[in-house]
């Protein structure tokens, strides 16, 4: 099976309006730059986007947020964006937020096949409302359910034709998790290499999991608010 496609814009075919998309990364490191560009350009509409993040206002997840072209978003941390704040409160967006640990462990789940979890985090709060709550050693628990998506979006350093994948750094965040949980799994790469290039003693996501690979161009790789010490 030929995994390899020539650019974004092949790599996204077939994403249609109204499907629910995983894109990994936190903050901007390790978001899937590439893909999200091609995703804007093809006009795709009424998304439901999980994603740790929403991107800034003009950059990531934020240009699709500009286009109007998410209806959903279901993230853990989303404070850097003023466009996903004002489709928020006008009401044209609908807004799921999870504990980080719990968004990562959903996704994780859900490409485990594992349909449900209990955790303590949340317990108390607007997230466990309307959830089933058991006893687990005298805690209580909330019951959650898996994510899964039609397409993962993911971003790595380096990865070869077969799909297998190796992430860098802080982009070995929700990449992995969300690699195993789409039905169709897309990853961008930095550097695309030859089947057994790769160490697999450092193989972070096996090509099991993807379905397209392709090398992507001119990342920018922004810093969402850089803090430099004083002289």
């Amino acid at each position: 099976m030929n995994k390899v496609v020539p650019d974004a814009a092949a790599a996204v075919a077939g994403i249609e309006n109204g499907m629910t998309l995983m894109l990994g990364g936190f903050g901007l490191c390790g978001i899937p730059e590439n893909a999200i560009a091609a995703l804007v350009e093809s006009g795709v509409t009424d998304l439901e986007c999980i994603s740790n993040n929403a991107g800034v206002d003009d950059f990531g997840i934020g240009l699709m947020l500009q286009q109007r072209q998410v209806r959903k978003m279901v993230s853990s941390y989303v404070g850097e964006n003023k466009e996903f704040e004002r489709q928020m409160l006008d009401g044209s967006l609908e807004v799921d937020l999870i504990p980080q640990g719990s968004l990562a462990e959903r996704c994780r789940a859900g490409g485990a096949g594992i349909p449900a979890f209990f955790t303590p985090a949340g317990y108390g709060t607007e997230v466990a409302e309307g959830k089933e709550v058991r006893d687990f050693n005298g805690k209580p628990h909330v019951l959650e359910s898996a994510l899964t998506a039609d397409f993962a979006l993911v971003k790595a350093w380096k990865g070869d034709r077969d799909g297998n994948l190796i992430y860098k750094g802080t982009a070995r965040n929700f990449n992995p998790l969300m690699a195993m949980a789409g039905k169709i799994t897309v990853a961008e790469v930095e550097e695309l290499v030859e089947p057994g290039e790769l160490d697999p003693n450092q193989i972070h996501t096996p090509g099991i999991f993807v379905q397209r690979i392709f090398r992507g161009v001119d990342y920018e790789k922004r810093i969402e608010q850089r803090t430099v010490r004083e002289q």
